[in-house]
């Protein structure tokens, strides 16, 4: 049974065009959880976009479920992390221009930094997920940093414009996945997954949760959070307590 974490940055988007209180992403994420979401994620940006910081701490106190930090690698960041502790921290690559996460964090060829904030964070009881790209370089490198889970970055299956595509990016995949588990770290997957395409990650053999947003702020406009959550859950498999 494959977990669905929902990811609340887009009710915090809509909040911020008017710079008021509403809509909260707070309020968004009980709705996400009494509708059987697992866990609930925030990424706070350096721009400070969405997510705000007071946004963290209440989510913290709140929320009943997992919260999982969505984080650059930098000491502000991690900072931040350690006065929240949240029950995961995912470290992303992040870049001012662009309009969401573009690509998987490059771990391969930063170990050193990247071991310091893993160690860092795990000193103080937050696991580590690294997001990366399907590449079991990315993966060799994460487990020799510390990290305690694997996100695959799915953006390129999300985009793929052809069925011939998308199949090729589900073989990788899953042939990242088994990496990951032979070196003993789970694995979640995320990025552009939505109603259409999340059913066949979750079909993956060992990967243990989706962590999804966008897709579902946006049909929680029409539908609702509650029903917007429960519908991805059907979709991927889940059931609801």
């Amino acid at each position: 049974m494959t977990a669905l974490n929902v990811n609340i940055d887009h009710v915090a988007t809509l909040r911020q065009a008017r710079g008021g209180n509403e809509p909260s992403p707070v309020e968004a994420a009980l709705a996400a959880e009494k509708a059987g979401a697992a866990g609930i994620v925030a990424h706070l940006r350096e721009d400070r976009r969405h997510i705000l910081d007071g946004d963290l701490l209440e989510l913290r106190r709140r929320i009943s479920t997992r919260l999982n930090m969505e984080m650059a690698a930098t000491g502000e960041m991690t900072d931040i992390a350690l006065s929240v502790l949240p029950d995961m921290a995912t470290l992303v690559p992040e870049k001012r221009e662009e309009l969401t996460t573009e690509g998987g964090l490059e771990v391969a060829g930063n170990r050193r930094a990247v071991a310091d904030v893993v160690s860092t964070l795990r000193e103080k009881g937050v696991a580590v997920s690294l997001f990366i790209e399907p590449d079991c370089e990315q993966v060799e490198a994460a487990a020799d940093v510390g990290a305690n889970m694997v996100e695959i970055h799915t953006g390129a299956l999300a985009n793929a414009a052809s069925q011939k595509n998308a199949d090729r990016e589900i073989r990788l995949i899953k042939n990242v996945v088994s990496s990951a588990l032979s070196a003993g770290l789970p694995v979640s997957a995320g990025h552009g997954l939505d109603y259409w395409n999340a059913g066949a990650v979750a079909a993956i053999r060992g990967i243990e949760e989706l962590n999804i947003g966008y897709s579902i702020i946006c049909r929680a406009v029409f539908d609702g959070m509650e029903k917007a959550v429960r519908d991805m859950i059907k979709i991927i498999g889940g059931k609801p307590d």
